[in-house]
């Protein structure tokens, strides 16, 4: 049985420039990361420290000003059906029903009524709202919508899963829910993930390797890697005693002392 090669995502010294009224302004500076395989890679830092520019950046969105990105051995040259993005606003489209919206991406491949609703059901399923395929996206709440994103995004079944704080909009209980929902789904996929957040909490329970970013320019000041809390969720651990334990507090400190060392900014 052939197996499928496991996904690569290799950056190279990334730097990002913007032009500004008052000049140039860096807003990534030498950034390398080597990303494999199934890897919940997730990227943390204050306000201004990058990560959206840099998960702009893979996703083919934003250009770099110098450096290299490049996925399963090919450089990112711009957006491409290998990266599925999930948004903080889920951008579903109101005048599609859910199971409409989730199968959207494969009708614009010349996919198959049938086969799209097959696939989008499925995926609907993953993220335990099988039973909505029939509602308009508007009368659901605001986790549902976002579950449905998520459903749309793997739709496509892309290589690498980008997520731009896509809980950050949603209550604390909601949150935690869409949490424990995006490891199983991350966990029957086999995906790789590129996630944002600002909590540390959620950053240490949901990734198995944090990238911890600080500003003025924006850059990696340190990769923790095999994080041991998602893995423990999976194997059967309630989520709240994993987030009390000695071991997730220590890091979570860790955290936030590399955040707030640079010149005290987060938020």
């Amino acid at each position: 049985m052939l197996r499928t090669p496991a996904t690569t995502l290799h950056i190279h010294d990334l730097t990002v420039r913007y032009g500004t009224a008052q000049g140039p302004r860096v807003a990534l500076a030498n950034v390398n990361l080597q990303l494999a395989g199934d890897d919940f890679v997730v990227a943390i830092g204050a306000s201004g420290c990058g990560k959206t520019t840099l998960l702009n950046c893979i996703a083919g969105f934003l250009p770099a000003s110098s450096g290299q990105l490049v996925l399963n051995g090919v450089p990112i040259q711009g957006p491409g059906a290998e990266r599925g993005v999930v948004f903080q606003k889920n951008a579903l489209l109101p005048w599609l029903g859910v199971l409409d919206n989730v199968a959207l991406p494969l009708k614009l491949r010349g996919i198959g009524k049938a086969q799209r609703h097959d696939i989008a059901r499925a995926k609907l399923a993953l993220v335990g709202l099988s039973d909505l395929e029939d509602r308009a996206v508007w009368e659901l709440s605001g986790g549902m919508q976002q579950r449905v994103g998520i459903a749309r995004a793997l739709a496509s079944d892309p290589a690498v899963l980008l997520m731009d704080e896509p809980l950050g909009a949603l209550d604390a209980f909601t949150r935690e829910g869409i949490q424990e929902t995006l490891l199983r789904a991350w966990a029957q996929t086999r995906k790789m993930v590129f996630f944002i957040t600002h909590s540390v909490e959620e950053a240490l329970f949901l990734g198995t390797r944090l990238v911890v970013m600080t500003p003025h320019p924006g850059t990696v000041a340190k990769v923790m890697d095999d994080l041991p809390f998602s893995r423990q969720f999976l194997a059967g651990a309630d989520a709240r005693q994993i987030k009390s334990q000695a071991e997730f507090i220590d890091l979570r400190e860790e955290v936030l002392d590399l955040i707030y060392r640079k010149e005290h900014v987060y938020g």
